[in-house]
């Protein structure tokens, strides 16, 4: 580990391999797995009232009709077509209806684990007829990740959006076809669907320019590459100094921007990312205690000990116990 800004321009410049996937990095820390509602038919007029789940993000795909969002958090209804996607990163109650003032069930959720293709959950009266296929994911990490904490409550990509990938429509429309087909394996192939209508919906968000900061932050050809960085060696004895140097901005302009884009200063976002992968090889990896504060950049156990304390509101070994139990 150095600090000088030279010394560490010159090691960062030098090849060494693929560079990493900052998206994936974050979404492969987050460890979510899918929690798929199913099929649900709808008659107008009609209400849906989906509970709030902590630590996980919800997903809902129209297959016929419409529909409209509301959340508590985006404080106005977002008009959904055939076709389009909604993503709510953050989770959170929610409500889904044909339109304003309509009756609103409240789902329990038994009823949306049972609702399936072939045993759809039917509400609602006799008029326009809309189809949905809700989902949820529940995030493994302990704590929300750096980046993912201001995205919008909900992310709204239109079918008709000339921005979205080829893929995401065909995506759709076999995730439609699979909810509705008794086929073997089934409820595998729908859950791999939901998750990559995920990631999709959150790749046309970012190419779209209206996220204003956090994973804005990645296309930005300077504090992405610091971000790159940051990913692929977390344990580096990181400065704003050497950071700012290495990528060709003054110390100010850097942090500046930096807070800007990304929500948070540089050794704050440091700070968290060390954390954050310190859990992850917690819960996923047989390392000593030891190994793991290396990796994240502590050289003294008892350090580490401390700062994962107050990150995680418990001592490493004692996290470990309550994700994985005893080894």
């Amino acid at each position: 580990m150095a600090n000088n800004p030279e010394k560490l321009t010159d090691r960062l410049a030098r090849p060494d391999g693929e560079t990493i996937d900052i998206l994936g990095d974050l979404l492969s820390t987050l460890r979510f797995s899918t929690l798929v509602y199913g099929h649900i038919e709808l008659g107008a007029p009609w209400g849906l009232s989906f509970p709030d789940l902590p630590g996980t993000a919800s997903l809902v795909v129209v297959a016929r009709g419409s529909a409209q969002i509301e959340t508590d958090k985006s404080g106005e209804a977002t008009v959904l077509s055939a076709g389009d996607v909604a993503l709510l990163p953050g989770g959170g109650a929610h409500v889904l209806r044909d339109g304003k003032g309509s009756p609103v069930h409240v789902l329990a959720a038994s009823q949306c684990q049972r609702a399936s293709g072939m045993n759809p959950l039917r509400l609602g009266g006799k008029g326009a007829r809309t189809t949905l296929v809700a989902g949820s994911f529940r995030y493994g990490a302990g704590r929300r990740l750096p980046l993912f904490e201001t995205l919008p409550p909900v992310i709204h990509i239109a079918a008709s959006d000339g921005r979205a990938s080829p893929w995401l429509s065909s995506t759709v429309q076999l995730l439609i076809a699979e909810t509705t087909a008794r086929s073997p394996g089934g409820t595998v192939v729908v859950s791999r669907l939901v998750d990559v209508l995920f990631v999709q919906a959150l790749r046309t968000f970012l190419m779209g320019g209206t996220c204003r900061h956090g994973l804005r932050a990645l296309g930005d050809p300077q504090i992405g590459k610091a971000l790159q960085w940051v990913h692929e060696r977390p344990a580096e004895a990181w400065t704003v100094e050497g950071l700012a140097h290495a990528v060709g901005m003054s110390r100010s302009a850097f942090a500046a921007r930096f807070s800007e884009l990304v929500g948070e200063p540089p050794l704050e976002y440091v700070s968290r990312w060390r954390m954050t992968k310190a859990a992850e090889l917690l819960r996923e990896s047989k390392l000593s205690v030891l190994d793991v504060a290396e990796q994240a950049g502590y050289r003294s156990e008892a350090a580490f000990n401390r700062a994962f304390k107050r990150y995680e509101g418990t001592a490493p070994a004692r996290y470990r116990r309550q994700q994985v139990g005893p080894r």
